[in-house]
């Protein structure tokens, strides 16, 4: 249940690391790995509704694929497995069905798995691996209908054209259960952001879940098989599940005690001031973005003394589902010293974020309390 043996989260990045330097790319993405290339989203990126296409974060397990499997003019979807009707759509094909947007979050699975304490294995994501697009396509349900999912179809999986450069290394090959794939918000995306969706974010047409983790978002998409159960595999039967009950660091976990990641959990980020940040007295705006899987956020409260009080921060946009909420907080601050502001975030669903998530073994889901420290002069 942790992160593939097949990459190490140490590359030519390690001394930068060792040094305590964050290097970054062009466009500002804060690098974790470089091949395959795997970036975060900068913090002050999230003070936008949209996160811009070139600094939202980017994973992959191999890499984009070579541009002549992707390429919009060649490109084909095979729909087959258990339905009525096999297909083979190309790009105008798929665009002449009807068009849809939603606006979601998107989020790594593995998103603050550096915070968890002992040190869990893969990417040491902080809080970057996240953001929210508008993202523009057809409804996956009516693809599946326009082949006809028979009877006994309850799973979906979900193929893509990236493929692995050693051979053994087992296809990045995932599902989704029916009734994820049928709802109307799964989408089929080739927009994001009023553009065409660019290759590092699965050109030219990817899977988008809303509400749930970025591991069911498919890139590059190609094939999609309609099955009763889920697919064998390594990326499937061992990656990306987490255990039913809580385990202790060093306990053995037994792969029937797991259970795939799926929905967000609710989480809260302070995205200005920045950590660090030295500030004069008087009044601060903080500010901040929270969201969650299928809810609503509806409370999100600030604390600057540990969690002993909490004042309730104000919504700057309204609710609206699978999108975070942005907010902001005036406080003011008389007397000079270190502070560290905490944000927490309740959704509608009643649960509010933890101080501390519960430690797993792949550090997944990880939504405890977001901290930043700054000084005040």
């Amino acid at each position: 249940v942790t992160d593939p043996p097949y990459w190490s989260s140490r590359c030519s990045l390690c001394l930068c690391w060792g040094a305590g330097i964050i290097p970054r790319n062009a466009e500002g993405r804060v690098l974790r790995v470089t091949r395959p290339l795997d970036a975060e989203t900068p913090p002050e990126a999230f003070g936008e509704w949209l996160t811009p296409n070139n600094q939202f974060f980017v994973r992959s397990h191999f890499g984009p694929p070579a541009r002549g499997s992707v390429d919009p003019k060649t490109w084909r979807l095979h729909v087959g497995g258990l339905v009525e009707r096999s297909l083979d759509l190309s790009l105008s094909e798929l665009k002449r069905l009807p068009e849809v947007s939603v606006t979601a979050v998107l989020q790594c699975s593995g998103n603050g798995r550096a915070f968890y304490e002992p040190r869990v294995p893969g990417i040491q994501w902080q809080k970057g691996a996240v953001g929210q697009a508008q993202w523009t396509g057809v409804r996956l349900a009516d693809v599946l209908k326009a082949a006809g999912v028979q009877t006994a179809g309850r799973e979906v999986h979900l193929l893509g054209a990236d493929r692995p450069v050693a051979s053994g290394v087992p296809l990045f090959h995932r599902s989704i259960p029916i009734h994820k794939a049928l709802h109307p918000d799964t989408v089929l995306a080739y927009g994001m952001n009023g553009e065409p969706l660019p290759l590092l974010h699965g050109a030219p047409v990817r899977v988008v879940t809303p509400g749930w983790m970025a591991d069911a978002c498919i890139k590059w998409l190609t094939t999609i098989t309609v099955a009763e159960q889920e697919p064998e595999g390594y990326f499937m039967q061992t990656a990306y599940r987490r255990p039913i009950h809580p385990v202790k660091p060093g306990e053995p976990v037994n792969l029937k005690d797991t259970e795939p990641v799926t929905d967000m959990v609710v989480k809260s980020l302070i995205t200005d001031p920045a950590d660090g940040t030295a500030l004069a007295t008087g009044r601060v705006d903080v500010r901040g973005v929270a969201w969650t899987g299928e809810g609503v956020v509806t409370r999100v409260e600030l604390s600057t003394d540990q969690g002993a009080t909490w004042s309730l921060a104000e919504f700057v946009t309204e609710a609206a589902p699978y999108a975070w909420r942005q907010w902001r907080w005036a406080w003011r601050v008389e007397r000079p010293g270190s502070y560290t502001l905490w944000a927490r975030a309740t959704d509608s669903n009643g649960v509010t974020q933890p101080l501390v998530s519960t430690w797993n073994p792949s550090g997944f889901l990880w939504n405890g309390v977001d901290r930043v420290s700054v000084t005040v002069g």
